[in-house]
């Protein structure tokens, strides 16, 4: 039996959990490279997933894990570190003649960033280019997530309110499962996609009053978008969800991106790429509805 073709790391996550169903779907061998060997890895091995085990600060880990890979996915953390994580895992990737990398990065990612996290993937994007390894690099807009992550779905299904600190700016949400299949995609078949940026958009742009509508439809109930002041947002963020200290300063200096445009756009990415178009907020409540109720 053949060997692993396609590796992918955050393979726990969200948009690398979903690009490994999508991988699979398609009949493709994958491997995941995972911390550590739990319950989550096991799971993958029932599916067939072949599992390397280690993390971003070992160059030979992540060496050892591209062996025989065709193409690998890059997913760091919102977290310091991912300049010297992207130099490893481009030239663990150039070492083991991996011929092509899809990066995850943001919309927000600028070499003039405000945000530390966002101009670190800016230049963690830059790292790649100069490695010589074809890369696709992924800009997404905010995740449709945002909206079912535990901390803010509690609290927007107890208040009935989506309390951020985003005034009247406009998005397209996109979901993970939609990133994941584009991820999927450009794995499987990265011809023509080599070095290019791709801003990752849902179908229909909103504000926060439009999307609290939407989500009024699905869950049946009224929600209301009450909008925070940044420096409020900051507080709870550090009080209430102890989120550490440089994912609160990446928070904070998005949440003013967001209100001078930079999050705003859609465009057709996801269904040119997949064939098949991204999700509705309406769509994606619906299917996250346990989220809430």
């Amino acid at each position: 039996m053949m060997g692993a073709e396609i590796l992918v790391s955050g393979a726990t996550g969200r948009t690398g959990g979903a690009a490994i169903d999508e991988l699979l779907r398609m009949g493709k061998r994958v491997r995941a490279y995972l911390r550590s060997d739990d319950d989550r890895a096991a799971a993958l091995r029932e599916r067939g997933v072949e599992i390397a085990l280690g993390d971003f600060t070992d160059i030979d880990a992540i060496r050892a894990a591209m062996e025989g890979i065709r193409s690998a996915y890059f997913l760091y953390p919102l977290a310091p570190g991912i300049v010297q994580a992207a130099a490893f895992f481009a030239q663990a990737a150039k070492e083991a003649g991996v011929q092509a990398i899809v990066n995850m990065s943001q919309i927000s990612s600028n070499r003039d960033a405000k945000s530390h996290l966002a101009q670190d993937h800016w230049m963690s994007e830059r790292v790649f280019d100069w490695s010589g390894v074809p890369t696709t690099h992924l800009r997404p807009t905010f995740f449709a997530d945002w909206l079912s992550y535990p901390h803010f779905a509690k609290e927007i299904w107890a208040t009935k309110k989506i309390q951020f600190p985003f005034g009247n700016g406009r998005h397209a949400p996109i979901a993970s499962d939609d990133q994941g299949r584009v991820i999927a995609h450009l794995l499987a078949k990265p011809q023509g996609h080599e070095g290019k940026i791709y801003s990752l958009h849902g179908p229909v742009e909103m504000n926060h009053t439009e999307i609290a509508a939407a989500m009024s439809e699905v869950l049946g109930a009224k929600i209301e978008y009450a909008p925070v002041s940044i420096e409020e947002f900051e507080q709870k963020m550090q009080q209430d969800y102890q989120f550490p200290p440089a994912l609160v300063q990446h928070l904070v200096e998005v949440a003013q991106d967001y209100r001078d445009g930079v999050f705003a756009g859609v465009n057709d990415v996801v269904e040119k790429v997949t064939g098949i178009p991204a999700l509705s907020v309406q769509a994606f409540v619906a299917k996250y509805r346990d989220a809430y109720v």
